[in-house]
């Protein structure tokens, strides 16, 4: 029998893979037609997103948009000859009422003082979020910025804001003044007192003493004049930028030694999350000025975004005290060998670590507080949902409801899906979690 055996002597050309493979096509394959299941499911959702969007499509493309009345709307569609309830959508009350939705019933002529700390908000977070793109100096303004932001909002004299900013800088000399005599608990104790009572007793009455000699101020607006999506971006944000230092020093009061502290602890965060948020709303709203010496006047806003910071404070201890519970014993040991004290080990070495962790479950709280500020319509503040409501009854859009929830929806929309989608680039620029 003959040999017929055979090597080849030189390579064969590279060829290119089959199309099936690659590209759209190899895509869709290996995603969507994988199996027979796959595929079925594929083909259902194909068609139920069509007939959605083929009713959906034709009412959204609605030439509306210029309409001044619901009337006005229906005139349109009728000499377009599209009749029916779902013929198409009134955008002339977004038209109309699109600068309510977003400022309220603050005074036209001061809009450019929310405009200015909203685009002056972005300035101080750019530090924050983007600390390599930006000059590391401009953490200073960051740290102007929550004395800044609410004399933009609220006006009245500058003196206010100076003098509460004077209490932390005051508090801080306490601090080291009494850090050279005695120990870091009692110095830190210390310092708490002294800015408590300076910014409750004796602040007031100096900030009115140097506002009658040096009268530097912007004309007051009201809180109730504060509405829409201003209203829920100041609670949303004022919130969401101090639950986090307050649920990190939770965390780590619920891990503490300290017996007190640690009770303190656990039974705020349980008490807190054992709550629901319209509850505390009612409470800021309706029961706290009961408890207020007589004739104390307190801020309804400022009574909300309280109760807000509290409630996503509780969640915002657990989450990253989720984050703790997952460093490994070795990272704590490692800051013991380095002779690291308890608080450069944390601001060095856990924290950093913990917070990182936890990034997507802090995000999530604050997506979820922001939406949650869609709740102070219930106690009367006219958040979008609130305005939506006045709008509605208006005799000239008494009818209307898709177009404006659809409107608030977008809105909430933008900033949450921007929120989620930061959080996305941190964790990917941290490179969280394993490869």
């Amino acid at each position: 029998m003959s040999d017929i055996s055979f090597v080849r002597t030189e390579m064969l050309p590279e060829q290119d893979p089959p199309a099936s493979e690659v590209g759209a096509l190899g895509w869709a394959k290996h995603n969507l037609f994988s199996g027979a299941m796959n595929s079925a499911l594929t083909v259902f959702s194909i068609l139920a997103i069509y007939y959605v969007l083929a009713a959906l499509l034709p009412w959204a493309w609605s030439p509306t948009w210029n309409a001044t009345s619901l009337a006005g709307c229906r005139e349109i569609l009728h000499d377009l000859g599209r009749e029916g309830h779902f013929s198409g959508a009134c955008w002339g009350v977004i038209n109309d009422r699109w600068v309510q939705l977003f400022m309220g019933f603050y005074p036209p002529e001061h809009y450019w003082r929310p405009i200015a700390a909203f685009i002056l908000l972005g300035v101080a977070l750019s530090p924050v979020l983007f600390s390599d793109q930006v000059p590391a100096k401009l953490i200073w303004f960051t740290g102007l910025y929550p004395f800044l932001m609410p004399w933009l909002l609220w006006g009245g004299s500058i003196w206010v804001p100076l003098m509460v900013l004077a209490g932390f800088v005051i508090a801080y000399a306490a601090y080291r003044f009494i850090l050279d005599k005695m120990s870091e608990l009692i110095a830190l104790i210390a310092a708490v007192i002294v800015a408590v009572v300076w910014w409750l007793f004796l602040m007031g009455p100096i900030a009115e003493f140097v506002f009658n000699i040096i009268p530097i101020g912007m004309e007051a607006v009201g809180s109730r004049k504060f509405g829409g999506m201003m209203l829920s971006l100041t609670i949303g944000v004022v919130a969401i930028g101090f639950s986090l230092p307050i649920g990190v020093v939770l965390a780590l009061g619920r891990q503490s030694d300290l017996l007190i502290v640690k009770a303190l602890c656990v039974g705020f965060i349980e008490f807190i999350r054992g709550v629901p948020l319209i509850t505390l709303l009612f409470v800021a709203s309706t029961l706290l000025n009961i408890f207020m010496p007589p004739g104390t006047n307190f801020d309804i806003i400022m009574r909300v975004i309280i109760m807000a910071t509290l409630f996503a404070s509780a969640y915002m201890a657990e989450v990253i005290r989720g984050g703790l519970a997952a460093l490994p014993t070795g990272q704590y040991e490692g800051a013991d060998s380095l002779g690291l004290n308890y608080w450069q080990a944390q601001r060095l070495i856990i924290m950093p670590q913990a917070l990182k962790i936890s990034i997507p479950g802090i995000v999530s709280t604050f997506i979820g507080l922001f939406k949650d500020t869609t709740l102070v319509s219930v106690i009367g503040l006219l958040d979008p949902l609130g305005l939506s409501n006045g709008i509605r009854a208006n005799a000239e859009w008494n009818g209307v409801v898709w177009e404006i929830y659809g409107f608030i929806a977008l809105m909430f929309f933008v900033f949450c899906f921007s929120m989620s989608r930061y959080s996305m680039y941190l964790e990917r620029k941290l490179q969280t979690g394993h490869r």
